[in-house]
């Protein structure tokens, strides 16, 4: 094991470390459920906005889309971040102002599925039950691939990576609750901003500055092309037609369903803001 890693292992570390004590110090703010699922509707705009951007994109924006965007181009990756963007835009536009409002006129709901059954008085608990069980049967695998982008981030073996990682998620969310949740959603989010922005004028810089980049990028057919995908195992292309560029704009549609993001609607002090 080399300096570097060793370096990297102790800022993890460190790090890791901190999202434990975060959830140790809001624990003791938590004076009943509401304060533990929904912090109590106390966050303000800013932790709002970006504990939502970070629990929704994290591993995939900083893993996913930029291996999408480096082995096919500009395609598949710009149709997708444009639709993400336009879904974004009309959830916070449509959705988080009612959803604040009616989510606490319906019984002070705290929960999607407790909102469903008190906004419509399902007396039945049906509803209740059929959005828990939908939550529950597709966050397997959303939270499943975001442990699994743990496993594969710090350059360690696998299996002992993603265990450490869901240990230390589990422990700082079941101590603080939504509280210790969004706080290290916030601390993350602005950490994924600086590494992207660091990562790109590094990447630049070391590929012989923003000329040599495009260059580059130019000489690999379809690339840069917004209706053709690149084949980087044969160098050729790929068209993207119509009905897949709707297919990956449809990615916006999702914004709108999604919990974790409803959550911080529901948990925002005041409609307002």
């Amino acid at each position: 094991m080399n300096a570097n890693t060793i370096g990297m292992l102790i800022i993890m570390i460190i790090y890791l470390g901190v999202m434990v004590l975060i959830g140790v110090l809001f624990s003791r703010k938590n004076n009943d459920t509401s304060d533990f699922y929904l912090g109590g509707r106390k966050l303000g705009p800013v932790v709002t906005a970006m504990s939502a951007e970070a629990s929704d994109m994290s591993s995939w924006l900083l893993m996913g889309l930029p291996g999408v965007a480096y082995l096919s181009g500009c395609a598949e990756a710009g149709w997708t971040a444009i639709g993400l963007a336009i879904g974004t835009y009309f959830n916070w536009l449509i959705v988080a102002k009612r959803l604040r409002r009616y989510s606490h006129k319906a019984n002070n709901s705290i929960t999607i599925p407790s909102f469903f059954a008190n906004r419509y008085r399902d007396k039945s608990n049906s509803l209740l039950a059929m959005s828990a069980i939908m939550i529950v049967i597709f966050f397997v695998p959303y939270t499943a691939s975001g442990f699994a982008a743990c496993g594969k981030l710090f350059g360690v073996p696998y299996m002992p990576a993603m265990i450490v990682s869901a240990v230390i998620i589990v422990a700082y969310t079941s101590l603080g609750g939504f509280l210790a949740a969004s706080t290290t959603d916030l601390i993350q989010s602005i950490i994924m901003t600086g590494a992207l922005i660091v990562v790109l004028i590094y990447g630049v810089h070391m590929a012989g500055g923003m000329d040599a980049v495009i260059t580059n990028a130019q000489s690999l057919k379809g690339y840069l092309s917004m209706t053709m995908s690149h084949d980087a195992a044969t160098g050729g292309t790929t068209p993207y037609n119509g009905l897949t560029i709707a297919s990956t704009l449809a990615w916006g549609l999702g914004y709108v369903g999604m919990p974790h993001i409803l959550l911080r609607f529901m948990g925002i002090g005041d409609e307002n803001k």
